[in-house]
């Protein structure tokens, strides 16, 4: 087991799937952050991508690659990121929430996982499973299970959530290289917040004003953000990686805590 006290958090925001298969500043930006944190013995991955009714894990030995995205080019599905599944983690993860939660294995590893990690851990020998985001929650429960899942640290864990502080696809230009005026408000505010460690204003995000109507429609890509709040602690350092937005309406942003 990975020999850390506290396990480092982390939130990503993914972007684009072709990260994947590119080599640019943000794939450049997660490869830094695997080259300064220990190894983890295993990955607990919280993706916008599997957002469910009810809370549910993954406890497969061999999870399969799951490829929830359309229309892009072939060679991004040929990407193969075939890692072992964590089952008696799984179990450990589902009893320390506090509410119902299901072992559901219809899901695997979906693109806000693998499009990250295989830039990250390449080699695909680190056990991941992941926890899926209850659409039927709030963002103060979400913040609690976050709560919930601090011992994980303690087990040598990566609680790594993957998603986009501003996420509106209704907008985004494909040709535009940086984010659009309230993209880059919102997103700003958000990291004030969190550098303020004023975590209830992130989880009451419509306090952010007008920008926060068009940041999201849908909270499923901001939501994977309070997991990693929620799981810190004030003695926490943190660091910021990709800051910036991209293609008008995507926020690239990354918190590392350790």
């Amino acid at each position: 087991m990975t020999n850390v006290t506290k396990f480092p958090l982390l939130f990503v925001g993914h972007g684009s799937p072709l990260n994947a298969i590119e080599d640019n500043k943000y794939t450049k930006g997660w490869q830094e952050i695997a080259g300064k944190i220990p190894r983890p013995s295993a990955i607990l991955s919280i993706s916008a991508h599997w957002y469910t009714q009810g809370s549910k894990v993954n406890d497969a030995e061999k999870p399969r690659t799951v490829y929830d995205m359309y229309g892009f080019p072939d060679e991004l599905y040929k990407v193969s990121y075939n890692v072992p599944g964590a089952p008696e983690l799984a179990k450990i993860t589902k009893q320390l929430i506090q509410g119902k939660v299901e072992f559901d294995n219809s899901w695997g590893i979906d693109h806000g996982t693998w499009s990250v990690l295989c830039k990250m851990y390449p080699e695909a020998d680190i056990p991941v499973y992941q926890l899926s985001i209850d659409g039927n929650a709030s963002a103060e429960v979400h913040f609690q299970i976050g709560r919930n899942l601090r011992d994980l640290r303690e087990k040598g864990v990566l609680l790594f959530a993957s998603g986009n502080v501003v996420h509106n696809l209704s907008k985004v230009d494909w040709k535009m290289d940086g984010g659009y005026s309230w993209a880059v408000e919102f997103d700003g505010y958000i990291r004030d917040k969190i550098l303020a460690r004023e975590y209830q204003d992130v989880i009451n995000y419509t306090s952010a004003g007008k920008s926060a109507e068009l940041a999201f429609y849908y909270p499923d890509h901001f939501y994977p953000l309070l997991y990693v709040l929620g799981a810190s602690e004030a003695t926490d350092r943190l660091s910021i990686y990709n800051e910036s937005c991209t293609l008008g309406g995507l926020s690239m942003t990354s918190y590392l805590f350790e």
